[in-house]
């Protein structure tokens, strides 16, 4: 199984090399600040779409995605979270918020960094923003390629 992770695309039109691989994947992955609903009905428009709201989105994407959740894929369990406060201690408060719900992987956004690590055997994922070019060092997104329960995920950055 093939996922595309984004978060943090802030109102701004997605760039035409990610709307074109979006086409190739099994599943779109947004870790939220959509900031408003158009985005969000675009991709839904081409793949299936697993999404939460961020701190900048509006009640319309509030009132129908959640804060955090946890999605199976092929036998592994991704929590999904936007994340929110200062960016230090982010992955701190995003363990507190999957504790227990034995998940092999945290695909997260907010700080517009791209990040990927593995901490307690749980693989933190933040495919920072294929939009922003200002807080962001990069635009990127994150793609994880799923099979027989393991994960391998990277960083793709954009022109």
């Amino acid at each position: 199984m093939k996922i595309i992770a984004i978060s943090d695309t802030h109102s701004e039109p997605l760039p035409k090399a990610l709307l074109t691989e979006l086409k190739t994947v099994d599943l779109i992955v947004h870790a939220g600040d959509f900031c408003e609903p158009g985005v969000f009905h675009q991709l839904k428009g081409i793949k299936d779409v697993r999404a939460v709201y961020g701190n900048m989105d509006g009640l319309e994407l509030r009132d129908i995605l959640p804060k955090h959740t946890v999605i199976e894929c092929d036998g592994v369990r991704i929590g999904l979270a936007h994340g929110d406060g200062a960016v230090d201690g982010i992955i701190e408060r995003l363990q507190t918020v999957f504790k227990g719900q034995h998940v092999d992987c945290v695909i997260f956004g907010h700080s517009h960094q791209p990040y990927q690590g593995m901490i307690d055997g749980v693989l933190f994922f933040n495919p920072g923003s294929p939009t922003d070019m200002l807080r962001a060092p990069y635009r990127s997104y994150g793609v994880l390629d799923i099979k027989a329960g393991k994960i391998k995920a990277h960083i793709v950055r954009l022109k």
